[in-house]
């Protein structure tokens, strides 16, 4: 692959990951930045972050808080003790993922629950729609189930267990 194709390739996948933060409650210049540190060949401090992405210093600074706090990026202090904080990209997927099943997934599916549940309660006993309520019901208790299992277990673990359970 050429520089030209590389450099093409890799404004792709950090543009994917400008979408996917905006799915999960973040910024677009989060996926950037994120993208930009997971591409990065070493940990970059906030002018660079600013070179490189074209934002505000003020803006890199918010999102790399904001990206340190939910563990998406980690702060390295410069090398010989200087001064200058760096940042550096997690770069296990799969961790960001489990996280992401627990901060979010998980409670939504919980709290959609918790809702179904009580719609099947209040249902008539013999209404089409406590059937309809009961199947979703299922349905959301399994998704629950296995939102569970991929936050405790590893990428390895689950595959491991699939490809058993397919014999």
């Amino acid at each position: 692959m050429s520089g030209d194709d590389s450099t093409v390739a890799r404004e792709r996948v950090i543009e994917s990951m400008e979408q996917s933060a905006e799915v999960y409650g973040l910024s677009r210049s989060a996926g950037r930045i994120y993208g930009v540190l997971y591409f990065a060949g070493e940990p970059l401090s906030i002018p660079e972050l600013v070179d490189e992405t074209g934002y505000a210093k003020s803006t890199v600074s918010t999102v790399t808080r904001t990206l340190s706090r939910i563990g998406l990026i980690h702060r390295r202090s410069s090398e010989g003790g200087g001064r200058r904080v760096r940042f550096e990209a997690e770069r296990e997927v799969w961790f960001i993922l489990q996280d992401v099943f627990q901060q979010y997934i998980q409670r939504e599916v919980q709290t959609t629950l918790r809702t179904i549940r009580r719609a099947e309660r209040q249902a008539p006993a013999d209404a089409r729609e406590r059937e309809r309520i009961r199947n979703l019901r299922a349905t959301y208790e399994d998704l629950e189930e296995i939102v569970q299992l991929a936050s405790e277990y590893s990428a390895a673990e689950l595959r491991e267990a699939l490809e058993s359970y397919e014999r």
